[in-house]
């Protein structure tokens, strides 16, 4: 049993693996039969405790690994939650927006949440699957995710912010030609049997729940279309990225309803991140063009908190008093979900 939890898999020993696997397990399971058990809304208050909770566990997991890793291991981990958890961040507007053109109610949202966080973790994990693979292989990969990062960080820049129209969303109308839709909730049931309209008989459909549960996990493949390529360019460690990307993503949901009330107040939040991707992306062949084998990771670490606190700061000042409401929420008010 000693000689199999001390095997390598991906880098690391398996018994790192099967503590990480573990803790994960026991999170989710504590979170569905103990804090969200049955369909309540969550508070800001309680949600700011839950976030505050994930983040302290995903730091305190930073600290195992430059325990049990190094320094230079612990760092990288910690600038990759870094890196990922403001990411998410933008993924709460689109999430938003999904569960405002669905009419979800908030007491209904953190079960919808729950499940497309499990998706989630299975999704992350085929993709960084492949891409540690790929970079394994063929290191010239990463710089095409470099190169994609600062591309997508300068059009981020120039694009502007507006809404996108989720009633020509392609996966919305597949969805709805695929299965029989109801065009109200049932509880918090995904799917129920409803009568045919022609025989009278009880057939399956879809509920608008579901409908919320595959857009949000759409939107997470895209996200992760950024994400993944911005971890690996910071650690090619398939524990350090899948490790910092999960601990991000768990403290997603909490994170949604202590933001979703004050999602105005970041409105240069988007800008901060495209400058982010540009230097992530950036450091790759700056390290090149100097011969370093990769920037310091205290110094991406540093930056990218700076980065990061001069947009959050920057947006805070810019909409004191209520001003200067981005598009995306200008429309209600700055209010959010209600």
């Amino acid at each position: 049993m000693d000689q199999f939890a001390s095997m390598p898999f991906l880098g690391q020993p398996v018994w790192m693996w099967l503590v990480f696997l573990g803790l994960v397990a026991v999170l989710l399971a504590f979170d569905l039969g103990v804090l969200n058990r049955g369909s309540r809304e969550i508070g800001v208050r309680r949600s700011l405790a839950l976030s505050a909770f994930y983040l302290t566990l995903g730091l305190a997991f930073g600290g195992f690994v430059w325990l049990e890793l190094g320094r230079q291991a612990g760092v990288e981990y910690l600038t990759g939650f870094v890196v990922e958890k403001s990411l998410a961040m933008d993924n709460v507007f689109v999430i938003a927006m999904i569960f405002g053109y669905l009419a979800i109610p908030r007491e209904l949202q953190h079960r919808v949440l729950f499940w497309g966080i499990l998706g989630v973790i299975v999704l992350r994990a085929v993709m960084i699957g492949a891409g540690a693979a790929l970079v394994t292989n063929y290191g010239w990969v990463l710089y095409i995710f470099a190169a994609f990062l600062v591309f997508t960080g300068i059009k981020m820049l120039w694009a502007g912010d507006h809404d996108p129209d989720l009633s020509r969303n392609p996966v919305l109308r597949l969805a709805r030609r695929l299965f029989r839709v109801t065009d109200k909730l049932h509880g918090d049931r995904f799917f129920v049997r409803v009568p045919d309209p022609a025989t009278g008989r009880l057939r399956r459909a879809a509920t608008p729940m579901f409908l919320a549960l595959v857009l949000i996990e759409i939107a997470d493949v895209i996200f992760a279309v950024d994400s993944v390529p911005a971890i690996f360019a910071i650690t090619t460690d398939a524990y350090l990225v899948y490790t910092s990307n999960i601990f991000a993503i768990l403290g997603l949901r909490a994170l949604y309803f202590a933001l979703a009330a004050i999602l105005h107040r970041f409105a240069y939040l988007k800008q901060a991140l495209a400058v982010l991707l540009i230097f992530i992306g950036g450091k790759v062949f700056v390290a090149d063009l100097f011969g370093w084998a990769k920037v310091p990771p205290e110094w991406s670490l540093g930056i990218t908190v700076a980065i990061l606190a001069a947009g959050i700061g920057y947006s805070i000042w810019r909409t004191r008093g209520g001003a200067a409401l981005p598009p995306r929420l200008a429309a209600d008010g700055g209010r959010g979900l209600s």
